[in-house]
């Protein structure tokens, strides 16, 4: 029983040995240094450790043109977001104030000298605005108001008024009608998510 224990006692021992993943050289040579080893059968291995670095290359072309369009949309929104968030602010500010006018001239006053105000503000900033961040724009708009900017332009200066813009938009590429889609538009609703846990962070860090 005892030589039994000492034969698999022994056993083990080889097989630890023979099998362990990271041995260390047992001796160098002189003006050598040692190094981590690796058994392999009968062998025995050096195992270095190299420094981590990255291995690049360029994207395909599909992969290139998703990443350009992912980029060119985010900037977009960042660039309008703030925009969209101000007109609907000022859009309820202003339909508040004209439920407090019977007077229909007190109500055009007030929307001409509103215009007025609003355009010192902002036109310059938004004249500035690409067609593509224009598009983007109307599609943000409407997912802060519930109403398309078409929708907007007719409630508050008329059918006519409306039609018009319509029409140079259209030349433009655009359309004042634009609504903004939960599913289609999943892309622009996960940058602006972006944007608000950015705000949350900053303002509560």
């Amino acid at each position: 029983m005892c030589r039994l224990k000492i034969t698999l006692f022994l056993t083990m021992l080889v097989c630890s040995f023979l099998y362990r993943d990271d041995a260390v050289a047992q001796s160098a040579q002189e003006g050598g240094m040692h190094v981590r080893a690796v058994v392999v059968g009968t062998d025995t291995l050096p195992s270095i450790t190299l420094q981590i670095f990255e291995v690049t290359e360029r994207l395909p072309r599909k992969l290139r043109k998703q990443r350009e369009r992912w980029t060119r949309l985010r900037n977009a929104v960042y660039v309008t977001y703030p925009y969209a968030k101000s007109a609907g602010r000022i859009l309820r500010d202003v339909n508040s104030h004209l439920a407090s006018l019977d007077n229909k001239k007190a109500r055009k006053a007030y929307l001409a000298s509103k215009e007025k105000e609003l355009k010192a503000e902002f036109g310059n900033k938004l004249e500035n605005l690409s067609i593509y961040q224009g598009k983007v724009l109307m599609k943000l708009i409407d997912r802060e108001t519930g109403e398309n900017c078409y929708e907007i332009i007719k409630e508050l200066k008329g059918g006519f008024n409306a039609r018009l813009w319509q029409t140079v938009a259209f030349f433009f590429g655009g359309n004042l009608k634009s609504e903004y889609d939960t599913e289609e538009d999943h892309d622009i609703e996960q940058i602006v998510q972006e944007i608000e846990m950015y705000r949350y962070y900053r303002a509560y860090n």
